[in-house]
């Protein structure tokens, strides 16, 4: 199934701001020392409820304009340039990072935040990929699986070694041509072409140079981020017809920027805290050189 995984992140990541007055939102949103029961309860049953209500919600809004089959595998590894792979993997990464840091928010142990929460992500994807399996139009894709288990562990394994996040799992988008070529495709409003047209995204791995090099003067804001993305696709595999017609090339692009690590700002604000970690997951424009079959191309503002 197409990457759509942005909406709930934000739920997620927002779920235990809502509700609250401006005066208490700074006590409120520092994490607990200790095990914090109903913080924790509220979490579990909170998260419970919206990764539920969301599958029976694609399952009865969604999967109901395609067809149903017995349930099926497919093979699409070699779909999108693996655009589609690299969606899955931040999701993945993204959900399973913010589970584990409402755990740590509820005073949770570092184990079951790694246990119970960062496989967020991994399970909720997987239980959609269940859903494929079932639909004609899809099936239930190892390739998927995979990339999920890879963003999973991405943030475990980062955990595990360092015990903090010194690569993160970035996101950029820009408005191409190609989705007013398949809109049924590659989305109709600039919404759909954020979640649909892959010739417009970018997955990084925005690397923090302080966090290698503690004892230099690197500024702590400041990552260096490589990039991958795809140009020319109207489907998922290599289309003749189309290029031929359009006179599109596909072909893979790699990037390499400067980026900044929003959560080594300084602030006092909970809340601006919170701000930051969310939008942290968005690649922000800087000077980019991109390297393609073509040549290399330098953008002064990349996103």
């Amino acid at each position: 199934m197409r990457f759509f995984g942005l909406k709930y992140i934000v739920v997620l990541v927002l779920l235990p701001i809502i509700s609250f007055s401006q005066s208490k939102l700074d006590g409120f949103l520092t994490p607990s020392d200790t095990l914090n029961k109903p913080r924790r309860n509220g979490v579990v049953i909170s998260e419970a409820s919206i990764g539920a209500l969301t599958l029976v919600g694609l399952n009865q809004l969604w999967y109901k304009d395609f067809e149903r089959s017995k349930f099926h595998t497919i093979n699409d590894n070699n779909e999108w340039l693996q655009m589609d792979k690299l969606g899955h993997v931040f999701t993945s990464y993204q959900m399973g990072k913010h589970g584990a840091q409402v755990l740590n928010w509820s005073g949770v142990n570092k184990r079951d935040q790694l246990i119970y929460g960062a496989t967020l992500g991994f399970t909720f994807l997987t239980a959609v990929e269940v859903l494929d399996g079932y639909s004609e139009e899809w099936g239930f894709s190892w390739g998927d699986i995979i990339a999920n288990g890879t963003g999973t562990g991405l943030y475990v394994g980062q955990e595990l070694l360092w015990n903090e996040q010194r690569i993160a799992l970035k996101y950029s988008f820009h408005q191409t041509k190609y989705a007013k070529l398949r809109p049924d495709k590659l989305g109709e409003t600039y919404l759909e072409q954020i979640l649909k047209d892959y010739n417009g995204q970018t997955y990084w791995l925005s690397a923090n140079l302080h966090s290698f090099f503690k004892e230099s003067k690197i500024p702590k804001w400041l990552n260096i981020a490589v990039g991958y993305g795809g140009e020319g696709m109207l489907t998922g595999i290599k289309d003749i017809d189309n290029q031929v017609l359009t006179n599109n090339q596909r072909y893979r692009q790699y990037y390499l920027s400067f980026d900044l690590n929003l959560n080594a700002i300084k602030t006092n604000s909970k809340l601006l805290r919170s701000v930051f970690d969310v939008v942290n997951m968005i690649k922000l424009p800087f000077p980019t050189l991109e390297i393609n079959k073509k040549g290399t191309v330098f953008h002064l503002f990349y996103n």
